[in-house]
């Protein structure tokens, strides 16, 4: 038997901690004992036209762990291998959860398991706007709406490692002090859409090369504003609320600009796949030498989901939020 948490359906975010039987692997598949998983707000956002009616389902989105069993066709884990590994991981706020092999990822030795469950899903989707679509090159501006987020910080740090220039927003001057001592070159402490004037002046009139937009419809324009000849908008949060915004076609046409959203939601197994490939060839190696450390704000016991939660949407936080699994 396990202990698990789940979640309500249909717009609703209610928590509720279960016993069930431990998970066996099916094909492709690693049994994980989890020993912390993350928290990801979007799996916490009821509606916006994500979280559709339906029957509870267990939370949690990403893990870390020791496999302890392989399921049939397996490749790259040996049998009785007590390997630590980091992934994406449905139903990971439990003692036990299974792990796609093709997203499943070897923890650095520098990492502890708080650390490394905060990785997954923030780095891969860093990788996926950063990289993979966003192109961020050396000597580039990168600007992140509501940086003081997981993906923020991550996005922050991914950023400089690339060699590129950083200007982040947020509604906390204290917490922009805080980025800086890791690389944050320009902070605006705004959460309105406001901060157009700001960049342009540190970019030389220019404006900045790539803008990460974990904020929503309410600073969307504005971060159009903010972009520069051939710049592109990653879109991956909406906290606002606001799932609407007008377009500046002139902007657009005149600029030849570059509008794209990032999620982990709807997509198929094999982009997931290609994701995990892509964050091991280009950011766990600046992990794994230590140029990148993961920034873990707080860690709750197993039974303090509720709790985690609730600091989460309190947005005190800087950094990610770990859940610690319980040991046995």
């Amino acid at each position: 038997m396990q202990s698990y948490w789940i979640q309500a359906g249909g717009g609703q975010t209610k928590l509720e901690r279960r016993d069930a039987a431990q998970p066996e692997p099916g094909p492709g598949q690693l049994l994980v004992r989890v020993r912390a998983a993350g928290l990801n707000r979007g799996e916490f956002i009821a509606g916006h036209g994500l979280t559709k009616p339906g029957a509870a389902k267990p939370a949690g989105g990403e893990a870390a762990g020791e496999v302890l069993a392989l399921g049939a066709g397996v490749e790259n884990f040996k049998p009785g291998e007590r390997v630590r590994v980091m992934g994406r991981c449905p139903g990971a706020f439990a003692e036990y959860a299974l792990m796609d092999m093709r997203e499943a990822v070897r923890i650095p030795a520098c990492l502890s398991w708080e650390e490394a469950a905060g990785v997954p899903l923030t780095f891969m989707v860093v990788h996926d706007m950063l990289i993979a679509q966003g192109r961020l090159a050396a000597g580039e501006w990168l600007l992140v709406t509501g940086i003081s987020s997981g993906v923020g910080v991550a996005a922050l740090q991914c950023a400089k490692a690339l060699g590129a220039n950083v200007i982040g927003t947020s509604g906390s001057a204290e917490k922009l002090d805080r980025l800086k001592a890791i690389g944050l070159d320009l902070g605006i402490c705004t959460r309105a859409g406001d901060f157009c004037d700001e960049v342009l002046a540190a970019t030389g009139g220019k404006g900045v090369n790539l803008v990460v937009n974990n904020v929503g419809g309410s600073v969307f324009a504005e971060c159009v504003r903010a972009l520069a000849f051939q710049g592109r908008l990653a879109t991956v949060g909406y906290v606002d609320g606001v799932l609407k915004a007008e377009i500046d076609l002139e902007a657009l046409h005149s600029r030849r600009l570059v509008l794209f959203g990032v999620s982990n939601k709807l997509r198929s197994a094999e982009q997931r796949a290609e994701s995990a490939r892509g964050f091991v060839a280009d950011i766990l190696p600046a992990i794994a030498d230590g140029r990148i450390r993961p920034l873990i704000d707080r860690v709750y016991a197993f039974d303090e989901l509720p709790a985690a939660k609730a600091y989460m949407e309190s947005n005190a936080h800087l950094g990610k939020i770990v859940l610690r699994a319980p040991q046995t």
